[in-house]
């Protein structure tokens, strides 16, 4: 395998983004994904809006909603369009095989999983560093929770052998997501069994939402050394 290069990488991304953008047909409500990967892919759906591209897009962050905007995307919600066809959006890590995925770096988890979990298809684009044997191996487990009694609920993550951080912006404040709640990051051992873990935190009182997606994503586009390839979950 070569070793990429900032700029090789960054156009094996742009690659992969336009694959999954090319899944797009007329007449599709699309969930638009969050952070730099998922970027590229609204810009190429952007392109092929003008080209005459006919589609709806329900957006997963106000980032995201801002940036279809500027490209004169047409937007839905949820009370017109309560189906998404498909959603296309990045992941921060991806379990070979399952394809279980964890999300949230970017913040926005929440509206994410709520986007993703309502999509007949979940196409996640990414490069080939996001995929590893077992969750946790490389990146922590962001944990939506409420501002209100956060010190409590990070107490009873702690149970689960969690070492938390929240998360805060470049000013030192707490990072405050799209729906107004904190971000909790959480470092554990390799997770080994992400269904179970899932469970686990959601069961804890104050948390909103994990970034763990367990049995959403139906395909992966990956860029990497080799060029761009497609994987599907088993």
């Amino acid at each position: 395998m070569t070793a990429l290069t900032p700029e090789m990488a960054k156009e094996l991304k742009r690659q992969a983004a336009e694959q999954a953008a090319a899944l797009v047909e007329d007449g599709m409500v699309v969930g638009l994904g969050t952070g730099s990967t998922a970027a590229f892919v609204v810009a190429a759906l952007g392109r092929r809006h003008a080209e005459g591209l006919r589609f709806l897009g329900i957006p997963t962050s106000v980032a995201t909603e801002t940036q279809a905007r500027s490209l004169g995307i047409p937007l839905t919600t949820f009370s017109e369009h309560a189906v998404v066809d498909m959603t296309i959006d990045g992941a921060d890590e991806i379990e070979r095989g399952s394809l279980d995925l964890i999300k949230g770096l970017g913040g926005a988890l929440l509206r994410e999983k709520i986007v993703a979990a309502a999509s007949k298809r979940l196409v996640i684009v990414a490069d080939e560093s996001k995929l590893v044997d077992h969750l946790g191996a490389h990146t922590l487990l962001p944990v939506e929770v409420t501002p209100f009694g956060w010190e409590s609920t990070a107490r009873h993550l702690e149970k689960f052998g969690a070492r938390i951080s929240p998360r805060r912006n470049r000013e030192g404040a707490f990072f405050v997501s799209d729906g107004g709640n904190l971000i909790l990051d959480c470092t554990f051992p390799v997770i080994d069994d992400p269904g179970k873990m899932e469970r686990d935190i959601r069961s804890v009182i104050g948390v909103v939402e994990c970034g763990l997606f367990v049995g959403l994503a139906t395909e992966a586009i990956v860029a990497g050394s080799d060029g761009v390839i497609r994987l599907t979950a088993v």
